[in-house]
């Protein structure tokens, strides 16, 4: 999560997506249509680059997005997610899409830390609160450690979405695959009494994200015991938390909606 915004664009890349060409090096993306050219300086990247990144560039004072992402799959550029559906009328368009400021505000919240000057990552703070207030009240950090299986879990949905704000505006079907508070709250085994099933049950927010399904194991049996099922002895999230393709991510997520997952099935919403 530290490493959730940058101002560090290293890429050297060019694709031609439909009419349009788009190259970027040393911080700057440049976008063709043929007959006239843009170049607009990458301000920030969102996102690790573990899986993509996308970049946001300004212009007049306003946020735009970029039309393209580098994904890690591809070693390249491709549609940033959400582009697909969107057709540019000019070489402006074809360069990003202008954000709204509250959704700038937003995509900000929770790639950065601090309201004011804006240091990149989530750090202590986003999540703890101002060490500033702090020092000068001498009272505690908060403590996330306390909170209840449901309270952490509208806190993480800060950034992850929480249950309610899926719910009742999406996106439906598979979009949501990456909204983990809202696929794990649908888990016919989750209860908000719970501490076993919150998100820091099994994933520790100070260290990197875990990508062995085996480390999980001990996870599950702290619930279900090893004879539970009748299939698998170990890596039980590959069974019961499966991988599946986002469109246009170019990456699969493990779908937090723990159940009986069948081959071909329909995605569970």
């Amino acid at each position: 999560m530290a490493r959730a915004l940058t101002s560090d664009i290293p890429f050297n890349l060019s694709a031609r997506v439909g009419p349009y060409s788009y190259e970027i090096a040393k911080s700057v993306m440049t976008v063709s249509d043929g007959k006239d050219t843009l170049r607009v300086p990458l301000a920030w990247g969102f996102g690790a680059g573990a899986v993509g990144e996308t970049f946001v560039f300004e212009r007049a004072g306003r946020w735009y997005e970029s039309r393209v992402s580098y994904f890690s799959a591809l070693k390249g550029l491709d549609l940033t997610m959400g582009m697909q559906n969107i057709t540019p009328h000019n070489l402006q368009e074809g360069a990003g899409r202008l954000m709204p400021p509250a959704e700038a505000t937003r995509c900000f919240n929770c790639h950065a830390t601090g309201a004011g000057k804006i240091t990149a990552g989530v750090q202590c703070e986003r999540c703890h609160g101002s060490a500033e207030a702090h020092l000068k009240s001498s009272t505690g950090m908060r403590k996330l450690g306390s909170l209840t299986t449901e309270e952490m879990s509208d806190f993480c949905g800060q950034c992850h979405r929480t249950w309610s704000q899926v719910a009742a505006s999406g996106p439906r079907g598979i979009q949501n695959l990456r909204f983990q508070p809202y696929r794990l709250a649908n888990s016919k085994c989750y209860d908000a009494a719970d501490a076993r099933i919150r998100c820091t049950a099994c994933h520790d927010p100070h260290r990197p994200l875990e990508t062995s399904a085996a480390a999980y194991d001990s996870k599950c049996t702290a619930c279900h015991s090893q004879r539970a099922c009748k299939v698998g002895t170990r890596e039980c999230v590959t069974c019961h938390m499966p991988r599946l393709d986002l469109p246009g991510a170019h990456h699969a997520f493990t779908d937090h909606r723990i159940r009986i997952a069948k081959a071909g099935e329909p995605y569970p919403d």
